[in-house]
């Protein structure tokens, strides 16, 4: 194996300045593609590799992003993680994913993460303090995902409104004779799950109906199921609003397979996060749907606008639209 050299060896070897080393490496446009190609077929024969940590020390930006989300397998938040990390990587940002599922001290993980001096950090997670992550990432501007309003101006922010689509669902379900509404929520500590809650609530008003019954899981699939079984032996319930798409889905199975109810005709079924898996024909699931690629392409172009000098915290509003299956 040949011997890894160093930049100032290669530009000597390519007879150009370390300038034109650094410019082969990036995107830089005040090259000509004969010179980099060149560039870059030395740098392979000689085994060289470019220094991304001194290179950001240099230029005083790391390119790294800080992404503090729930749980990996959570396939809502892998669907978003998937074309996030896509879209950072074609612009030569990398990403650092943070898991705070299981892991009871997140200030110290994210803590862990700041070492490395990271330009931005997006919370997906509801499960880590806003004032916390602020705090720990001086030196990044927060991006937050959020299912209500954030009042901070230190913060860009991503608020996501689902109560139009709550609406259009209910008074459906309505109309076709449910009155008897159960929801299914996920952790009890779940601000977004509490707010998910609050626009059903409401659209169950405007009808003078409430929720005659609440049970709580977990988000997955095993609780959905579990659940269901003991919530609709116990209660005459004819709807069930879940928190998730995955916990929607164990219900509805729950329902079909164990007690043997017809969906949507004895028991409508709706879910929250329109995930690729609740459009399966097996499943064929209602829900109430976030488009993805709208989304991630949110955080991108407030991670852009944070990278710009002098600009204000990023604000922007997604809504929420209705997914039709039939399961209600």
């Amino acid at each position: 194996m040949n011997k890894r050299i160093t930049s100032k060896e290669l530009a000597k070897l390519a007879g150009v300045s370390a300038a034109t080393i650094s410019r082969a490496f990036s995107e830089e446009t005040r090259i000509s593609s004969a010179t980099r190609r060149r560039i870059l077929a030395i740098a392979e024969e000689h085994n060289y590799r470019p220094n991304a940590i001194a290179r950001s020390l240099n230029r005083q930006r790391s390119h790294l992003v800080a992404l503090v989300v729930n749980s990996i397998s959570n396939p809502c938040e892998a669907e978003q993680l998937q074309y996030l990390v896509q879209q950072l990587q074609q612009r030569e940002l990398m990403p650092i994913i943070l898991c705070c599922d299981g892991y009871d001290d997140r200030a110290q993980l994210m803590r862990m993460a700041s070492a490395y001096q990271v330009d931005h950090v997006v919370l997906f997670s509801d499960a880590v303090p806003m004032k916390d992550a602020t705090q720990i990432f001086r030196s990044a501007r927060p991006i937050v995902l959020s299912f209500e309003p954030v009042s901070s101006e230190s913060v860009s922010h991503i608020e996501v409104d689902g109560s139009k689509a709550a609406e259009e669902l209910i008074s459906k379900a309505v109309g076709a004779g449910r009155s008897r509404f159960a929801y299914l929520a996920g952790r009890k500590t779940s601000w977004i799950d509490k707010r998910r809650k609050r626009w059903f609530a409401d659209a169950l008003a405007a009808h003078d109906l409430t929720f005659e019954a609440e049970w709580h899981g977990d988000y997955s699939y095993e609780s959905g199921f579990k659940e269901a079984v003991v919530m609709l032996r116990r209660s005459k319930i004819d709807a069930v609003v879940c928190g998730n798409d995955v916990m929607a889905i164990g219900v509805r199975d729950a329902a079909v397979h164990v007690l043997g109810k017809r969906v949507p005709e004895e028991l409508a079924i709706i879910g929250q996060d329109g995930i690729a898996m609740a459009a399966w024909e097996s499943h064929d699931l209602t829900t109430l749907a976030l488009d993805n690629v709208e989304f991630v392409d949110a955080i991108v172009q407030a991670i852009e606008k944070d990278a710009a000098e002098d600009s204000a915290p990023a604000a922007k509003t997604l809504i929420c639209k209705v997914r039709w299956g039939s399961t209600c």
